[in-house]
């Protein structure tokens, strides 16, 4: 009887020393010294990443101790295939939790204000992070939901996507951030134009784009964007020619080597407000929330003119004599020196 007891004894001993050694292992920490993405892809069983972990030489523990984890402690094991930022101090019950759970690490691209689609186009598909699948018809399909929306041909997604940064997890299809941009776009612009005020020289929430489009263009300072809104407005309404130069060369296109000449100005290209009066045929960039804020909420004043300063911001002028001598102190003095 005693050696069966001493037996019972040395056994409990055992199991409990075992039990002890089991949980100190098993509540260790990953092996990773900063947060690391961990892309698990599908199909993938719980004993496979055990193994992955392990090759990474991020298992803290045994694999005997983690795979006896897996098969008698762990929780849900049904894991999902996804990308997902394990962080220092994460044992195996937070990581394959995480795993379950399918709360993939989100990434951001952020679609500047200002640039072209193509610009934008290029930034996405130069992604590793999401899947390209800007093909002509997937495009088409965005743009014809803009048709069937503004009653027009389209033939351009300029402008017609809102500057914004976008979240996706990895292997996000290129056209998912299109899309979303679009659709913010236009539930964005329904709504403050549903909410404008009386007056503005706009026949539709595509003209507000347009508009938009010129002020990202003709000025990145937040405080002017209002101020050149409502002399373009004043200009509208007097039925003067926009005579804006970003407009110009949109309508150069890739002839435009970054000198604007006499003879551009005088080149008869539909974007040309030149040589046409009212608003361009369209967008000519990308645009944000501020820019149509300010499109539809124009400054008042008497001024129809402004000119760059040099320093990124514009002097403004009610008459054109003002205009000729705020040209020649900042842009004929600028030539000369």
């Amino acid at each position: 009887m005693r050696k069966l007891i001493i037996l019972v004894l040395l056994l409990v001993a055992a199991v409990m020393t075992f039990n002890g050694w089991f949980q100190y292992q098993t509540n260790k920490p990953l092996l990773i010294s900063e947060p690391v993405h961990y892309s698990l892809p599908g199909g993938q069983s719980a004993i496979a990443t055990i193994h992955d972990l392990e090759r990474r030489g991020w298992l803290p523990m045994p694999r005997l101790a983690a795979r006896l984890w897996l098969k008698f402690v762990a929780g849900d094991t049904h894991i999902r295939a996804g990308t997902y930022e394990l962080k220092p101090g994460a044992n195996l019950d937070t990581v394959f939790s995480l795993f379950a759970s399918g709360q993939e690490v989100q990434f951001d691209i952020t679609l500047v204000e200002g640039l072209t689609f193509e610009q934008w186009r290029q930034s996405l598909t130069a992604s590793e992070l999401l899947e390209n699948d800007l093909t002509e018809p997937t495009l088409q399909g965005v743009m014809d939901n803009w048709e069937s929306l503004t009653k027009r041909e389209i033939t351009s997604l300029e402008g017609l996507l809102l500057a914004d940064t976008y979240h996706f997890t990895k292997g996000t299809k290129a056209s998912e951030i299109v899309q979303r941009a679009s659709d913010a776009m236009q539930s964005y612009l329904l709504d403050v134009w549903e909410k404008r005020i009386g007056g503005l020289p706009y026949q539709s929430p595509f003209d507000v784009l347009t508009m938009a489009s010129i002020i990202e263009k003709e000025t990145a300072l937040e405080h002017e964007r209002s101020h050149i809104a409502g002399v373009f407005v004043n200009r509208l309404e007097r039925d003067m020619r926009l005579q804006t130069d970003p407009t110009v060369i949109y309508g150069l296109g890739e002839r435009f080597d970054g000198n604007l000449t006499r003879k551009h100005l005088r080149e008869n290209t539909p974007y040309n407000t030149y040589v046409h009066k009212g608003l361009p045929p369209g967008p000519i960039a990308m645009v944000g929330k501020a820019a149509i804020e300010a499109a539809l909420l124009p400054e008042i004043t008497e001024d129809l003119y402004f000119v760059a300063k040099g320093d990124g911001s514009h002097a403004f002028s009610a008459t054109l004599q003002e205009h000729n001598k705020a040209v020649r102190q900042y842009q004929l003095k600028k030539e000369e020196n």
